[in-house]
């Protein structure tokens, strides 16, 4: 079994007060269950990366939401990965489809960030996804598979251990909809069976393909029991303490099943 992966991605919300007073609590919460063999990372605004990784006491992880593709220089506003790595960043999510929506971001940007964010020893989640006129379309596998081939390209399979890919269709973040775990689990086989075509048997077992977009405690239990999804990149539901707690406490119970 792949060890699942629960990630927040906050967005542009919380404090560092605020992010802060939610992982105490949150910590606190997490005493009641065995999270050893899940991989728990939280995503908060760049402004409390620092404090909130100061303040871990357990096993969470500390990722960015989003990084630049140079390591110095004259780009007012952005953020690089020797920054990330100095404040305690572990994990960096790269390509999400609000950047790629809002600021125009392409596939061959989010290639050149993949590779400078592995080249400094980080781990990106990248993700990729399809709207959902695409889909009425019928295109999409072939917008993911462009978006994986042009993303991933030029980094060798050693590289790729390091990068977890989330399939989080555009339609449903922030929608209230989900994917049914039947499509989820569609795209997410297909993925791996591109992985495999690319890089090797090997690789595509152990890669990490998670699922974002309105996930909840009320349907994670279904979303990690199909085989191919290794976890969740959560939204709206990790802003509050009891929600993206009973979405963990749904893995663990996931991984008692199986162990």
């Amino acid at each position: 079994m792949r060890r699942p992966f629960i990630a927040a991605n906050w967005k542009m919300n919380k404090t560092t007060g605020e992010a802060i007073e939610f992982v105490r609590e949150l910590e606190a919460r997490l005493a009641e269950i065995d999270t050893s063999l899940i991989d728990i990372v939280i995503a908060p605004p760049f402004t409390a990366l620092q404090a909130l990784k100061e303040n871990i006491k357990s096993n969470i992880s500390v990722s960015a939401q989003n990084v630049f593709w140079e390591d110095k220089g004259a780009y007012t506003g952005e953020i690089s990965p020797p920054m990330l790595k100095d404040v305690g960043c572990k994990y960096v999510i790269i390509g999400h489809s609000e950047r790629r929506q809002y600021f125009g971001e392409t596939d061959e940007g989010i290639n050149k960030k993949l590779k400078r964010v592995l080249f400094h020893g980080l781990s990106p989640v990248f993700c990729v996804g399809e709207t959902l006129e695409q889909r009425e379309k019928g295109r999409t596998f072939d917008v993911v598979r462009d978006q994986i081939e042009n993303g991933l390209d030029g980094l060798g399979e050693g590289a790729m251990y390091n990068v977890v890919i989330a399939y989080e269709p555009v339609w449903a973040i922030g929608t209230g909809k989900t994917a049914t775990p039947q499509q989820a689990e569609e795209v997410h086989g297909a993925i791996r069976a591109l992985l495999r075509e690319t890089y090797g048997k090997e690789l595509s077992g152990k890669a990490r393909i998670i699922y974002g977009g309105s996930v909840t405690p009320s349907n994670i239990g279904d979303l990690i029991r199909c085989s191919n999804i290794d976890g969740a990149l959560i939204g709206g539901a990790s802003l509050k303490v009891d929600s993206f707690f009973d979405i963990i406490k749904e893995t663990a119970r996931y991984i008692k099943e199986e162990v």
